[in-house]
């Protein structure tokens, strides 16, 4: 799934956006193969909306993904593969990271 220049669409507001900015670590170390797993993986989650993700050159990343509710964002935060993913980045190949939850109450979009 290439999502690198993807914009989300996403229904009329609410929503729910869990943003992950993380900086890597240097090397792939499998990275790579893992985030498209996640992707492919989160995306068959009942309520996943949507995902938008951009990493500049000296490694900070922002991955946003869209959720129909907060029951669907805890059933992704439990899935198992998932939890194993999340263990990876901590151990293998986040330096930093940040995650954060917001309801989106608006949104617009251009042309």
């Amino acid at each position: 799934m290439d999502t690198a220049a993807s914009i989300a669409q996403t229904p009329e507001p609410p929503y729910y956006a869990v943003i992950f900015t993380s900086r890597r670590r240097e090397g792939d170390r499998g990275y790579a193969a893992m985030a498209d797993r996640m992707i492919e993986l989160g995306s068959g989650v009942d309520g996943f909306l949507g995902i938008e993700n951009t990493r500049d050159v000296n490694g900070l990343g922002i991955t946003v993904s869209y959720w129909r509710d907060e029951a669907a964002i805890m059933a992704w935060k439990r899935d198992a593969e998932h939890v194993k993913a999340q263990q990876g980045g901590k151990e293998t190949w986040c330096g930093d990271y940040q995650v954060r939850i917001a309801k989106v109450e608006r949104a617009h979009h251009g042309p």
